[in-house]
Formats: C-alpha cells, sequence, structure tokens
C-alpha cells in the first residue's frame, strides 16, 4: 500500500492569519527560532536554548507562541520534542526570510549551529547519527 502525502501550501492568507504570522515576525526570539528551524527542517528545545543562549522558559514560551497560532507542529523521540514548519506556512515564511537577506544575527546562529552540531553537542546530531545522515545547513 502506498500512502501518498499531500502537501497543502497557501498561496494567500486571510487577514487574521497573516496578522498571526505577522506578530510571530514582531520578536526576534521567534524569528531567530524559526529560522533555525526552517533552515534545519526541525530542531528541539535544548538545540535551541543552546545555540541561541536562551533559558529553557523563554525558549519554550515562544515555541509555545508559535505553535498556538499553527506555525509550528512537533513530534516526539525518546525524551526529545522536535519542532518543524507546519507544510502550510513553508512558502510564505521562505518569503519573510527573504526580506532579512544575510541578516548578521541570523548568519551567527546558523555559525552556532554548525559549530554545535560538528562537536557532537545537539540532540539532533545524535539522531542524525542514528539514521547515518549529517546534515548541515549551507551558509
Amino acid at each position: 500500500m502506498i500512502r501518498r502525502i499531500y502537501m497543502i501550501r497557501l498561496k494567500t492568507v486571510d487577514i487574521q492569519k497573516g496578522s498571526e504570522i505577522l506578530k510571530a515576525f514582531s520578536d526576534e526570539s521567534r524569528i531567530r527560532i524559526l529560522n533555525l528551524i526552517l533552515i534545519n527542517d526541525e530542531m528541539c528545545i535544548s538545540d535551541l536554548e543552546l545555540i541561541l543562549d536562551y533559558t529553557q522558559t523563554k525558549t519554550s514560551r515562544h515555541l509555545s507562541i508559535l505553535k498556538s497560532i499553527g506555525l509550528l507542529k512537533y513530534r516526539k523521540v525518546d525524551q526529545w520534542v522536535y519542532y518543524y514548519i507546519n507544510e502550510t506556512y513553508i512558502d510564505i515564511l521562505k518569503q519573510l526570510f527573504r526580506l532579512f537577506g544575510k541578516e548578521p544575527q541570523l548568519y551567527k546562529d546558523l555559525i552556532e549551529y554548525r559549530t554545535l552540531y560538528a562537536n557532537n553537542e545537539l540532540a539532533i546530531r545524535k539522531q542524525h547519527i542514528r539514521k547515518k545522515i549529517y546534515k548541515v545547513p549551507d551558509l
């Protein structure tokens, strides 16, 4: 039996959802979190805390907001929860991130991710080792 996955991508949004997405982008922390998750496909809270140097409380609060408006979904693996972008909003988020161009802070976050990933300090790296994957984002 072949299981087909249909990805629904929005070309337009209603005013309420547009407002929620733009409110998510009104906070630098949420922008940085979304950028890391978008580029790396998924991230767990402990990795985000380490990369961004945020407390667990701050990171959880922002992830909760992003989840509540539907931008993020999650899956559990062992003791970790991995957050990923809701497929419906990937195109819209990519368009919004194009506005930032080569933003230095977002670039520094990616450098930090690469360093911690290479040093085997991230939970996502441990998951990749089990799956025999080595995935570091291009800069």
